[in-house]
């Protein structure tokens, strides 16, 4: 018998052994308890219930998901989005309270809390909803997180959506004025 014919019957005894015990290791890692034991523990459990019962405090209500809950925006600055598609977009903002903004897309109302960032832009955060609010000098923009899409974008209040103003160079910058003109 050659070398290679040798190496391949053991390659392939080996595969057929390692198929073949793999149920069987399986069944020893098994967690399921014996049918026996398990109604034994039911019957001492049983036992053991009554006690427990009276004993059980009181459970504390769950405390309130601040980004669940809609948010009060009484006394907040308001300031309304016109974004392409011709969705809306509307933001209450706290000068007492920085970190964190209302949003109202379509018809909800959502809490946002800002997140920092080192590009100076405007970041705010639902992670419950998925929602981002991302808000630069020239636009605003709305995501989801969950669905990684944009919901809104080229979103821009009054004050952005009013025209650029040119500015001319002044003539220390050594810009030339067009000739013609």
């Amino acid at each position: 018998m050659s070398l290679s014919k040798l190496a391949l019957a053991c390659s392939v005894a080996l595969g057929a052994m390692t198929l073949a015990l793999a149920p069987a290791s399986y069944a020893a890692t098994d967690t399921k308890t014996p049918a026996k034991a398990k109604a034994a523990k039911t019957t001492k459990a049983k036992a053991k219930a009554p006690a427990k019962a009276a004993a059980k405090p009181v459970a504390m209500p769950a405390e309130p998901n601040e980004e669940a809950d809609e948010p009060d925006t009484t006394g907040s600055a308001t300031t309304e989005f016109n974004c392409e598609l011709g969705n809306k977009i509307t933001i209450y903002s706290n000068e007492k309270d920085d970190s964190h903004i209302a949003l109202r897309w379509q018809k909800r109302l959502h809490r946002l809390s800002r997140v920092g960032t080192t590009t100076g832009a405007h970041r705010f955060e639902n992670r419950l909803y998925g929602l981002i609010w991302i808000g630069i000098p020239a636009k605003g923009m709305l995501l989801d997180s969950k669905q990684n899409r944009q919901l809104a974008n080229e979103c821009k209040d009054a004050q952005q959506a009013k025209p650029a103003v040119l500015v001319e160079a002044p003539a220390s910058l050594g810009v030339v004025p067009p000739a013609g003109g």
